[in-house]
């Protein structure tokens, strides 16, 4: 069930309210009493990501990498000289090491 934002435009009282899409919507204040209590318009309370998952998903957690660093990874691994990864590079580590 979904969560509405409502506040009172006569006394300010706001309050969140746990309501089924198909109740009634709120008219009347409970601090108050005015028939000034009105649905508020919030934010969704979750991101899309381009990769598919939501934003908390996975997040600093091992989860692997995400398509877009690895589609970066192969870019990168694409427009090096087949000489540097082979070991003869001009990298200390001769670019065989994880972090090339």
């Amino acid at each position: 069930m979904p969560i509405y934002a409502y506040r009172c435009s006569a006394c300010g009282h706001a309050k969140d309210v746990l309501q089924k899409i198909s109740d009634p919507v709120l008219t009347t204040c409970p601090a108050c009493g005015a028939e000034a209590f009105a649905k508020q318009v919030t934010a969704a309370g979750f991101q899309l990501k381009g990769s598919g998952w939501y934003a908390t998903d996975f997040k600093g957690g091992s989860g692997g990498a995400s398509a877009a660093a690895v589609s970066a990874k192969a870019g990168e691994s694409a427009a090096s000289p087949a000489g540097d990864a082979a070991g003869g590079g001009a990298t200390p580590c001769g670019g065989s090491c994880a972090c090339h």
